[in-house]
């Protein structure tokens, strides 16, 4: 068997890896994207018909200077794929005034000088009459929040790529890589056939556990699940135009997420908690969304919007993939830094970046480096933090 010789290979196309064969193939790269599902599939953690974008950054301000690349770049990804995948409805990040939530978007957003507001509980009720804080809870507004459509973005990042001349192979699982004698390149086996290239770039997602042991990266994944409930009045009050996305943390520092309704008047409004999830791999993942799961949601979403849970619609199971600090793991491979990048361990926070991910990792692999201020997403951090 010959191999077959790629300037670039790049494993996994969800939300990362297709923003990355993109970026490549723009550049006229030629480039190899394999994935073991179909694409957009709802196997990963890049489905489920929504996620929150903001600028805000209560995780940390070094994220900021690249969302804000991210913003360009999501507005360019709409205009190449004809594509709607962001709406910007505004974005409320609630909670008592001292929570990470709050405070911690007010930093970054006083940091960076971005546009925000900060409201009172009764300013909150006054705008936004379906959600009902209490009396001591505060919030920080951001009219350029919204929430993306992740199904859309990979589908868009994979047509740009494919139109620009990239290959790409669907339900094509990679069995195992290894680096060629010298760094000279990268061996990429899958159960159809054998390919080599001068780079690889792996965004495995959940698989990556499995995929990078060599890493030195204790990453966890962890199963997370949205649900959808229809209001008790209807979804006429919970349209974009008078809904926001939020984020809403209690006194006991746990979050919950949501947004408008987004798919109809039957299609409901989704929540979430954020990071209330079990550890387990991609093959011992339950699909299947239990009634006490159910219950619990409707309880929490009760208390700060009155009009929820009204009916239970569906739930849907997807995964997160934890570094130990809840930061990204984007650089090159620190066994394989000569033919190796590794964007993985997005902690459940990351999808906002797909477009500046794919972006700097196509920066890696053709140049070894990148403008972007990836310093604190360097694997390195986590092996010294565990010795």
């Amino acid at each position: 068997m010959t191999p077959t010789t790629y300037d670039v290979i790049v494993l996994g196309l969800g939300g990362m890896g297709s923003s990355t064969v993109c970026h490549l193939a723009t550049r006229g790269a030629r480039v190899l994207g394999l994935e073991r599902f179909g694409p957009a599939h709802n196997r990963g953690s890049s489905h489920g018909g929504s996620r929150i974008t903001r600028q805000s950054y209560f995780e940390d301000p070094a994220y900021v200077p690249l969302l804000l690349r991210s913003y360009e770049l999501y507005e360019k990804v709409e205009r190449d794929s004809g594509r709607r995948i962001a709406t910007l409805c505004g974005g409320v990040m609630v909670g008592p005034p001292d929570s990470r939530t709050v405070a911690g978007s007010l930093r970054s957003a006083r940091q960076w000088d971005l546009p925000h507001e900060l409201l009172d509980a009764p300013e909150i009720r006054r705008r936004f009459p379906t959600l009902t804080p209490r009396d001591d809870e505060v919030a920080l507004y951001e009219e350029r929040a919204g929430f993306l459509r992740p199904e859309s973005t990979v589908a868009a990042h994979l047509g740009i790529a494919a139109r620009a001349g990239a290959e790409l192979h669907f339900e094509e699982p990679v069995v195992r890589w290894e680096e060629l004698p010298g760094g000279r390149g990268v061996r990429v086996h899958t159960g159809e056939d054998v390919y080599t290239a001068g780079q690889l770039v792996l965004c495995p997602g959940a698989w990556a556990p499995g995929l990078l042991g060599d890493l030195g990266v204790p990453l966890t994944v962890e199963r997370q699940v949205m649900y959808w409930f229809q209001p008790t009045g209807g979804t006429a009050r919970f349209t974009p135009d008078h809904h926001p996305v939020y984020i809403w943390e209690d006194d006991a520092g746990a979050q919950i997420y949501g947004f408008p309704a987004l798919d109809g008047p039957d299609g409901g409004a989704k929540v979430a908690f954020f990071r209330k999830g079990t550890v387990c791999s991609p093959d011992t993942l339950d699909r299947a969304v239990h009634d006490d799961e159910v219950a619990a949601m409707a309880r929490r979403a009760g208390r700060h919007l009155p009009e929820l849970p009204g009916g239970f619609l569906r739930a849907v199971a997807c995964m997160y993939t934890n570094a130990p600090d809840e930061h990204f793991v984007l650089a090159r491979h620190p066994e394989h830094p000569e033919t190796t990048t590794v964007a993985c361990g997005f902690s459940g926070h990351g999808f906002k970046f797909v477009p500046v991910v794919g972006e700097i990792a196509a920066d890696l692999a053709l140049h070894g480096r990148t403008e972007h201020p990836i310093e604190l997403f360097d694997p390195r951090r986590l092996r010294a933090a565990a010795c």
